[in-house]
């Protein structure tokens, strides 16, 4: 099977590539930016939400903000059941 011809021709100009790619990816980026909208969500539940913030969170609070859920669910997962 022969190879795509978008393939060879990155193979033959790579820094026309990785140009191409760099600024589609950062195109992309900016425009699913510009809606506004920017939520997480961890097994379904909501943890982030720009729309409710007003700001993305940095990179740190996205951490702190990840780290404290799994926490939560692996504790809340560990409780027993009581059945009512």
């Amino acid at each position: 099977m022969q190879a795509p011809s978008i393939w060879q021709w990155g193979q033959e100009n790579k820094v026309y590539a990785c140009m191409m790619v760099f600024f589609l990816s950062n195109m992309i980026e900016n425009q699913c930016m510009s809606t506004g909208a920017f939520e997480i969500t961890l097994n379904d539940v909501p943890v982030w939400s720009k729309l409710e913030s007003g700001h993305l969170p940095s990179m740190q609070q996205l951490v702190q903000i990840l780290d404290n859920e799994m926490k939560l669910n692996v504790h809340m997962e560990s409780m027993p059941h009581h059945r009512s």
